[in-house]
Parts: C-alpha cells; structure tokens; sequence
C-alpha cells in the first residue's frame, strides 16, 4: 500500500504532468496562430485597409431607373481611395476626374495605313493630338461603361473622340496586397493594357482574375445602388452575328476584350443602351 506521503508526490506529479500537457497546447496554438497572421500579413481585406485619403464622385446618364421609380435625382457614386496604398493609380484617377485632365503623350503616328483616305485621317487625328498635347490632358468627358459581366465586373471610363490618340497610363501596383473580397471594390488594370478605365466589383463571383490582373484603389462608399442597377443592366448577349469569315465561329472573347479591345467580338457584354460618365469630379 502507497503511503501518505508516496501519493501526495504522485498527485503533485500527476498535477504537474496535466498543467505542462495543456500549457503546451496552448504555446502550440499560440505558435499556430502567429505563423497564420505572418503569412496573411500581405492580404488585407479592403474593410480594414487603410484610411480613405481621397473621395471622387462619378454621375452617371442612361441607366434605366429602378423597377417602379419614376427617377429624377443623379445616377451617383462616391468612390473613396486608398491613396496610401496605391498612391501612382489614385493620382491619376483624381486627375482623370478634374477638368484638366491627366496629361499624356500623343501615341505615335501610323504610317502603316494602306489607304490614302485613312492615312490622310490618321496624319490629321495626329496632328490635332499634337496640337494640343500640352494643354489638353485626358479626363472622363462622355466616356462610357463599357462592360457589364454581371456579378463580376463592371467595367466604366472608355474614353474617346481626341483622346483615343493618347498613350495609355501605366498603372503601377504598389503592392498592397488588397483583394476584391466585397462588393464595391475599385481597382485598375496592372500595366498600360487597361487603357484609362476602371473596375467595379459588384460581387457575386470569383475574383481571382481581378485579383492577379488588377490593382485595388478604393471602394464605392455612396450609391451601390447605382452599382446593382448597372450590374443588372442587359447587355450584348452574342456578338457572333457582327462576324464574317473565319471569325464568325468563335465562341468566347480573347482576354483583351475584357481591357477594352477593339475587336468586334468586343461588342459582347456591351450595356445594349449607352451609359455616359456625365460628371465626375473630386469630393
């Protein structure tokens, strides 16, 4: 038989045993949870991005009023930017926004035109650019939206007219490491394959794409309201009846339709009524 004093050392023990068992469970979880966070760091999520440093506000004309509603007061969104995170992309959109626009270099004049009629078009369209190179920058003036993806992209600000004989901006990823993990996220075409466009997600998909092509900017703080009409705007379902020849099978876009190509495939997920960015400004 153990005596007093044999089992009073083997409770301690026992005790012991128990304590330094579920402190290591602890130290383990504790280690577990740290090693999340360091290798998460990178991905913020946009609700705890940094602070909005910037507000610009797009007005919108043509979109069909909600089910019911008569309509009268401005198709409007605010956008509020992360100015610290991706501070090359928000300075050119707030430029973009103003009347003086973003200043660009004209693109390089085409010669490679095999019909005197368009050449002769090309060498005015030119010439007019560099006319007004330095004193006319690019802004959002009767631009468009350009592509709805329903529940996937809404792509706005095609521009036209005089300043498709810009070079586009290079947008730069200052990698901040932000998704688009909720509606109303705003982001812009990594590189200068974009054009002068952005993207609004309406949430509803994947965003991997978006995620690896895209730079996050900001997010819609005002007028999602706006945003789910323009979402469920109807659109070119099909442009393979446009096509002839050889093209006329094809049966999805090529990647750069998505960026604004100038295809004819390009015309599928056009809104089938266009809707103009008619003001836009900064807050």
């Amino acid at each position: 038989m153990m005596g007093t004093e044999e089992g009073e050392q083997s409770s301690i023990l026992d005790h012991t045993t128990r304590r330094n068992f579920f402190e290591s469970i602890l130290l383990s979880s504790s280690i577990l949870m740290t090693t999340t966070l360091v290798a998460n760091a990178g991905d913020k999520s946009t609700a705890d991005a940094t602070t909005i440093t910037d507000k610009i506000f797009i007005e919108f004309k043509g979109i069909p009023p909600a089910e019911g509603v008569s309509g009268g007061d401005p198709d409007r969104i605010t956008i509020g930017l992360f100015g610290n995170d991706a501070p090359q992309p928000v300075s050119i959109l707030k430029q973009l926004v103003t009347k003086d626009g973003y200043k660009s270099k004209c693109k390089p004049l085409d010669t490679t035109r095999t019909l005197q009629k368009e050449q002769l078009e090309a060498n005015k369209v030119y010439n007019s650019c560099i006319e007004n190179e330095d004193s006319v920058g690019v802004n959002y003036d009767y631009s468009t939206v350009w592509r709805v993806m329903k529940d996937e992209r809404i792509d706005v600000g095609a521009v036209s007219g005089k300043f498709i004989a810009r070079e586009n901006p290079t947008f730069e990823d200052a990698n901040s490491g932000l998704r688009h993990d909720a509606p109303g996220v705003v982001s812009v075409r990594r590189g200068d394959d974009g054009g002068y466009g952005f993207t609004i997600y309406p949430g509803g998909r994947s965003t991997s794409t978006l995620d690896e092509d895209n730079i996050v900017v900001g997010r819609v703080i005002e007028g999602m309201d706006v945003v789910s009409r323009l979402n469920a705007m109807p659109v070119v379902k099909s442009a393979g009846a446009m096509l002839t020849g050889a093209g006329k099978n094809k049966t999805q876009q090529s990647r750069g339709c998505r960026y604004g190509g100038n295809e004819v495939y390009c015309n599928e997920n056009k809104p089938l009524k266009k809707v103009l960015l008619d003001k836009t400004g900064l807050l």
